[in-house]
């Protein structure tokens, strides 16, 4: 195997990383710096913190959380499947059908069980 072919991506790494690298530097060289009270107080949610950092929390917080990123994820899979939807034919389009179905099941699921209610 040739190194040389890798040479475009640790081109692309390096040059990435130096622009990141710069306009964080250009930020905090030429961006205004004037801390008051108000900027340094702790906000959080639109209100002053309270209570220990490490109270419970409801855990349907988490499980709406995890539930998005799976369903944000799983729509992540069609976008491939439509550029090519053209030449998949019908072997491609039954396999997507029984994805979507798949999913649209677990989604039915989770919304009888009451995960997708908050209160």
């Amino acid at each position: 195997m040739n190194l040389q072919q890798y040479f475009p991506v640790l081109l692309f790494i390096v040059v990435g990383t130096l622009i990141g690298f710069a306009l964080i530097a250009a930020g905090s060289l030429i961006g205004p710096n004037k801390p008051d009270a108000q900027k340094l107080s702790a906000y959080e949610c639109g209100f002053e913190a309270f209570g220990d950092a490490r109270m419970k929390f409801d855990i349907r917080y988490y499980l709406v959380a995890i539930l998005f990123i799976l369903f944000d994820l799983e729509i992540a899979f069609l976008f491939p499947w439509a550029n090519a939807s053209g030449s998949v034919g019908m072997v491609g389009f039954i396999t997507v059908m029984i994805f979507l179905l798949v999913l649209t099941v677990g989604f039915i699921y989770e919304w009888k069980k009451g995960a997708l209610d908050w209160e």
